[in-house]
């Protein structure tokens, strides 16, 4: 790649505008737009970089072989802020495009300067940034203290947060108590009349569906956490969700908003 010119080193360091076109699981199409970055490894004791999901030994494990592979960043992680965006997709036509995504050059004039003190929630990629941590504390190298991130206003019109449901093989040891519905309809109803200050969620298991709802100022993810991760599995897909269950591969199925 390097001696064909697809990799090519840039002269100056820079950022890039990301313009991405997707459909999300409701099958509405959208497009999403963000900064492309180099972004500095930080703890998230430091509070500069916060988490809201869970990790598992195994999928940091395999990213940890590939990164000390190849040495590179294959793929962003995806990064929200608050606030608007410092600054805007370019006027002209794109530097690159390919597959509903367009990338333009952009200066870096007082980029780096609009996100000191700002602090990031991690949308996608926490095996892979706690990975790159890991990688850091063994490789020691400037270059291995950056990842390549793409970082999102939580003002775009174009981002769209979609649940993550799970799935649990085999009954969790751990019971949420639910209150049984008519129906998966009217659980899923139900659910969504919720305060969103109140965690909850839609229990399925038996071709039942209850709803459990829990106190106020906890997130939905910590309320089904406590079933613990044991069999678990993940579909953005409630169908999917519903039908291991039904057809028997999983005895258990937690809708999320």
């Amino acid at each position: 790649w390097r001696g064909d010119g697809t990799l090519v080193d840039e002269p100056e360091a820079g950022y890039w505008w990301l313009s991405q076109d997707y459909v999300g699981p409701d099958g509405v199409p959208r497009t999403r737009e963000g900064l492309v970055a180099a972004l500095a490894l930080e703890p998230y004791e430091n509070r500069v970089v916060l988490p809201h999901e869970r990790t598992h030994r195994g999928p940091k494990e395999g990213r940890l072989r590939l990164l000390r592979e190849v040495q590179a960043q294959l793929e962003p992680l995806f990064f929200l802020y608050e606030g608007e965006p410092p600054a805007s997709r370019p006027d002209r036509e794109p530097d690159l495009e390919v597959e509903g995504a367009r990338l333009w050059r952009l200066p870096p004039d007082g980029i780096a300067q609009a996100f000191a003190g700002r602090q990031l929630l991690i949308a996608d990629g926490h095996h892979r940034y706690e990975t790159a941590l890991a990688y850091h504390e063994e490789a020691g190298t400037p270059e291995s203290a950056y990842v390549l991130a793409v970082l999102v206003s939580l003002e775009d019109p174009g981002l769209m947060i979609f649940p993550t449901h799970r799935v649990f093989a085999k009954e969790p040891r751990q019971e949420l108590p639910a209150e049984d519905q008519p129906g998966l309809d009217e659980a899923l109803q139900a659910l969504g009349r919720v305060p969103e200050n109140r965690a909850a969620a839609v229990v399925y298991r038996d071709g039942r569906a209850g709803l459990t709802v829990d106190g106020e100022g906890e997130l939905d993810v910590a309320l089904v956490d406590r079933l613990g991760h044991e069999g678990i599995s993940y579909t953005p897909d409630p169908q999917e969700a519903v039908h291991a269950v039904d057809s028997g591969e999983a005895e258990v199925a937690v809708l999320m908003r």
